[in-house]
């Protein structure tokens, strides 16, 4: 009988889970489960998502392993019960504990020096600052702090007391030292006001066995879900991918360990050996969200408005930080149109929307490529690969080449962050030296007339709105 590896997703918004043939990469079944909204949720209902996405999955594979939501933080007593709802990556409370993190570390370029990156409200360490600036008594009842993969990983082992994580999720957690490669506990108690609290176990090599489920099934070390997607995109030094979901995230895989201490790009590590600096917004597919539901159209609409208006939308340009932003960091920022008339159409307004969120991920892209240049051919990266559930939006696909300036290779739909970890079970499952190589088919290479005078007028708007935004 084949081998086969389950993969499973658990991200913001739902459990999927892909079973997959381990030598080839076919995709043989995939289900998916909902997971409640919110930015702070309790971690069982990721277990409840988790049964219903496995069911009859889990049974027939030889390995599993989770790519999870990146940052939340789930704390558990000395019972292993939930100590209190899990505070999400997309929960901005923190901001306040961000910044005093890194001046208790020493400014900007020590932290980055330390950590890799510069903290800000989506990293664990600030949340723990709030919980021990808000909710002692929190802290006082944990005795651990997981993230939400490693929490879905313990409940799959045998037993349901596995305690471990990878590099790649633990390296946007701010205890972890991408410089020493390993935990740095000093940093931990700094955030938790001078408790100790244990932390996952860390795999000596990246396809290592961690645990086993109770039907003796292999369990990879998971990882987080940008490390994860890059696995099951396949992508290899300089390559970017950029996706378009709740989140919006650039991520680049490097041999180069990154370290920019202006805070723009995260300097993660993989799921590999290698490192993942990224640039991540927290406004994404809600950007096209805000303007369907304000136009009063459906996506498909939305993608007909904005191809029927003219590049610059007439005008009008949208910074769009509803809820805050990651990247640049201003956590209390709100949106901003400007440019209209009474000339505007509603194509005007949902093209802006569009150009909106391409610049802000264009800016993610420059960013990246202004850190690792003299790692690029060029000073650019290799290639540009566009996921997630807006890339399959017809307007975004046909501007992303004009806004970015280059050629853009859309992905095929797929489920790529629980592909990635099923690579990486398949990869538990031999113990080679790199994972299974893994053709994805499909994809498509488009482009279009560059339009600098989008990019441009954004720029313009971002800087002038600096100060109150």
């Amino acid at each position: 009988m084949p081998t086969a590896v389950l993969g499973i997703d658990s991200s913001t918004q739902a459990t999927k889970a892909v079973l997959v043939d381990a030598e080839s990469g076919e995709v043989l079944a995939e289900q998916r489960a909902p997971h409640p909204g919110g930015t702070e949720v309790d971690p069982r209902a990721w277990i409840d998502a988790l049964g219903t996405a496995c069911e009859g999955l889990l049974e027939r594979a030889d390995a599993v392993s989770v790519g999870g939501q990146q940052h939340g933080m789930v704390l558990l007593d000395g019972d292993g019960e939930v100590v209190r709802p899990a505070l999400l990556w997309n929960d901005t409370r923190s901001a306040p504990q961000a910044a005093a993190l890194i001046e208790d570390i020493g400014g900007a370029a020590a932290t980055v020096d330390r950590i890799g990156s510069l903290p800000v409200a989506s990293l664990t360490a600030t949340k723990l600052r709030w919980i021990a600036e808000n909710e002692p008594e929190s802290l006082d009842r944990a005795e651990r702090v997981l993230l939400p993969h490693d929490f879905v990983s313990r409940h799959l082992s045998a037993g349901g007391d596995a305690f471990f994580t990878d590099r790649g999720d633990a390296s946007g957690t701010g205890y972890y030292s991408t410089r020493e490669e390993g935990w740095d506990h000093e940093l931990l108690r700094l955030a938790t006001g001078g408790r100790d609290l244990a932390l996952p176990e860390l795999p000596a090599a990246p396809q290592q066995v961690m645990a086993r489920t109770a039907s003796g099934a292999a369990i990879a070390a998971g990882t987080g879900d940008n490390m994860a997607a890059a696995l099951g995109l396949s992508l290899g030094p300089g390559d970017v991918s950029v996706s378009i979901g709740t989140s919006g995230v650039c991520a680049m895989v490097s041999d180069a360990r990154p370290a920019d201490a202006s805070g723009t790009v995260t300097g993660f590590a993989d799921a590999t050996g290698r490192f993942l600096p990224m640039a991540t917004t927290i406004n994404a597919a809600r950007i096209l969200d805000f303007a369907r539901e304000l136009l009063q159209v459906d996506f498909a609409g939305l993608a007909d408005l904005a191809l029927a208006s003219e590049p610059g939308a007439d005008g009008v340009t949208l910074l769009p930080y509803f809820d805050g932003e990651r990247t640049p960091n201003r956590p209390t920022a709100r949106a901003t149109l400007q440019g209209m008339s009474t000339a505007t159409t509603r194509g005007d307004i949902a093209r802006a929307a569009v150009e909106g969120l391409l610049c802000s991920l264009a800016d993610g892209i420059s960013a990246l490529e202004d850190l690792l240049g003299d790692s690029l051919p060029g000073g650019r990266a290799r290639r540009i690969v566009l996921i997630g559930g807006a890339a399959q939006n017809e307007a975004v696909r046909r501007l992303a080449p004009a806004v970015f300036g280059r050629e853009v290779t859309i992905a095929p739909e797929g489920e790529y962050v629980a592909l990635g970890a099923a690579r990486q079970a398949a990869w538990a499952l031999t113990g080679d030296d790199e994972p299974p190589a893994w053709e994805i088919a499909g994809g498509r290479t488009l482009t279009a007339e560059p339009t600098p005078q989008v990019m441009d007028a954004y720029r313009q708007l971002k800087e002038r709105t600096s100060e109150w935004t």
